[in-house]
């Protein structure tokens, strides 16, 4: 059982390396317990070169297998073990954007501390897309529409946006009073850090969503920065509603365009498969909907 559990890190992590720091253990014991299985199965399991791992036919079988076991032996034990046995304990690797996780989650990270004493948070701020199967990761907070993926996505939240700008730019440029006014206003370009590429602006009109290309004189990979640029009447800026709420409340910013909203972008947690039944990815996952459920700008529905 230890040894298929050691092939199935290996597997995600498709690393030897990798799946040794996880597990805490060193890289010559995973080498040994590979050789040791594979020799008693009688069939070899991965394919290893200098640059990458792949699994054979009987490995690719075997990973399948080795899944289901160890997940219906979790299961399992759970039923016999007693009730301590399904307190969320243990090391929980979570993944967020670097934003949401500065500005929603760690502000109530005590909190969650105090439910689950016994779950130990290791917490990675990047807006990276990173491997989660390779990395580690038990779950992750992505903010946008999903990509096809093997992994299992729950949405969490729904963030809300609001297209706004600093009062010393709306008195040197006017206030654009319909999306067709935007061809003639500057604007802050935020653009992907991963991909490059800027974000057009999207807003809802007549049930529809209107793409706009917008340009400006500052463009930034980070929404905080995005904030900041706003502020100092660089141009339009369009933010998460969380962000510039208390900036909306002391007139800092003023918000336009009300009639057309931009899109709500949902907020999902991403999980490998079967990892959504360790009671602490449950319990984390959880306390998250919770948390958004309580504020009106990430809510599932307006």
């Amino acid at each position: 059982m230890k040894a298929m559990q050691t092939f199935v890190r290996i597997v995600e992590a498709n690393s030897f390396s990798k799946a040794a720091e996880t597990l805490d253990l060193p890289r010559a014991s995973l080498t040994a317990t590979m050789k040791n299985l594979e020799a008693f199965l009688g069939t070899q399991l991965l394919q290893r070169t200098t640059r990458r791992l792949s699994l054979t036919p009987d490995g690719a079988e075997y990973f399948k297998k080795c899944v289901e076991i160890l997940g219906a032996i979790e299961e399992s034990e759970l039923l016999f073990l007693g009730p301590d046995s399904k307190a969320p304990k243990g090391k929980l690797r979570v993944d967020l954007p670097g934003t949401v996780g500065r500005n929603l989650i760690l502000p109530h990270i005590a909190d969650f501390h105090a439910m689950y004493p016994e779950v130990e948070l290791t917490i990675s701020l990047t807006d990276r897309l990173v491997d989660i199967m390779q990395e580690g990761i038990d779950c992750a907070l992505r903010v946008g529409r999903l990509q096809d993926s093997s992994l299992i996505g729950r949405q969490v939240g729904n963030m809300r946006f609001v297209t706004c700008a600093a009062p010393s730019y709306l008195a040197k440029y006017g206030t654009p009073t319909s999306i067709s006014d935007l061809q003639f206003h500057q604007s802050i370009v935020h653009f992907s850090g991963r991909t490059g590429r800027a974000f057009d602006w999207e807003f809802v009109t007549d049930q529809k969503v209107v793409k706009v290309e917008i340009s400006g004189p500052v463009a930034v990979n980070d929404a905080d920065a995005n904030v900041c640029c706003a502020l100092q009447g660089l141009g339009l800026a369009q933010s998460g509603a969380y962000q510039v709420r208390e900036h909306l409340k002391s007139g800092a910013l003023v918000e336009v365009l009300g009639e057309w909203p931009p899109t709500a972008m949902p907020i999902s947690l991403l999980y490998p498969q079967g990892r959504m039944a360790s009671p602490k990815v449950k319990v984390f996952a959880s306390w998250i909907n919770s948390l958004f459920e309580g504020d009106p700008d990430l809510q599932q529905r307006e």
